[in-house]
């Protein structure tokens, strides 16, 4: 009896890890909304680090977090690192940058656990407003792939995606 149950389980693992290991190695979400504003007034509150920080849905999550700025304010070179209780610690930096039109930061996340991810902002004038997408994509390691049979990774980031843009979206109409 316990050789046929511990089969039954060493089976169940077996088609367990199988399956995880069939899901995708790559992830990108991705979220768009529309502001009432032109580019050149929501581009600065997103490729000026400290002006992010203003919007950031992860810094309204844990407001205690330490935050350390590096290079210029705005631009290739521009980062900053966190570390908070919630939030976790890691980097993102300016990698790719075109005036009101697009940037993208390399996240170099170091706890709770570590990876390497791309963010990328689109800003597309549409009447006399802007379009953002905010957008991430990266890979998934197998410890990865397992994490997200238990948590969606689309909810897990696309809600405060979400909340980002909405907030981006009330400052940028809120200036003159």
């Amino acid at each position: 009896m316990t050789k046929k149950i511990l089969a039954a389980v060493a089976l169940l693992i077996a088609v367990f890890v199988i399956y995880v290991a069939s899901l995708p190695d790559e992830f990108r979400v991705s979220r768009s909304t529309t502001i009432n504003a032109p580019p050149s007034t929501v581009f600065p509150l997103v490729s000026d680090l400290r002006a992010f920080q203003t919007w950031s849905p992860w810094a309204k999550m844990d407001p205690q977090s330490k935050v350390t700025y590096e290079g210029p304010a705005s631009g290739v070179g521009s980062s900053f690192s966190w570390q908070g209780g919630k939030i976790g610690e890691g980097t993102m930096a300016t990698s790719e940058i075109r005036q009101d039109e697009f940037i993208r930061f390399m996240l170099i996340f170091r706890k709770p656990f570590s990876a390497t991810n791309t963010a990328e902002f689109t800003f597309k004038p549409e009447g006399d407003g802007t379009v953002v997408t905010w957008s991430m994509e990266g890979r998934n390691n197998f410890l990865a792939k397992i994490f997200s049979v238990f948590m969606d990774c689309e909810k897990m980031i696309g809600g405060p995606f979400e909340q980002g843009l909405a907030d981006l979206k009330t400052l940028s109409e809120a200036k003159p």
